[in-house]
């Protein structure tokens, strides 16, 4: 018979991560919330759809403050934390509420910076007609 051998598991240390970036995904249907540390790994999440939010009611403010709100919860809980540097994303209507949420959780915003996509050059032109 072969012997079991049990090893004790370590307790894994509970990270600390007092500052941090907000990365807000904001567009016409849902908002993405997502914490990160310092180099952009994520550390919690939650979106307007993982709130409970169906159909339209997902893009609303309303539904973004929730998410914003669990996400920052989470985040200050397992982590610690207090200061943030928010990045936003997209045109949607959560833009601004869950900054706003952000700062009702006693989350220090450092700074905003918008990281919107800016289309440039234009379209493909269309193909030269043979006659």
């Amino acid at each position: 018979m072969a012997e079991a051998t049990s090893q004790a598991k370590k307790k894994k240390a509970k990270r600390s991560v007092p500052a941090g970036q907000v990365h807000i995904l904001a567009t016409f249907n849902n908002t993405i919330v997502t914490f990160t540390d310092v180099k952009g790994g994520a550390l919690t999440a939650a979106s307007a759809g993982g709130c409970g939010f169906r159909g339209s009611k997902k893009g609303t403010a309303y539904a973004a403050q929730v998410a914003a709100e669990k996400a920052g919860q989470a985040a200050k809980q397992q982590y610690g934390f207090a200061k943030a540097d928010v990045f936003v994303k997209g045109v949607g209507l959560g833009r601004d509420a869950a900054i706003r949420a952000l700062s009702g959780l006693d989350i220090q915003v450092e700074s905003i910076k918008d990281v919107t996509g800016v289309p440039f050059g234009g379209v493909r032109p269309k193909k030269a007609r043979r006659i």
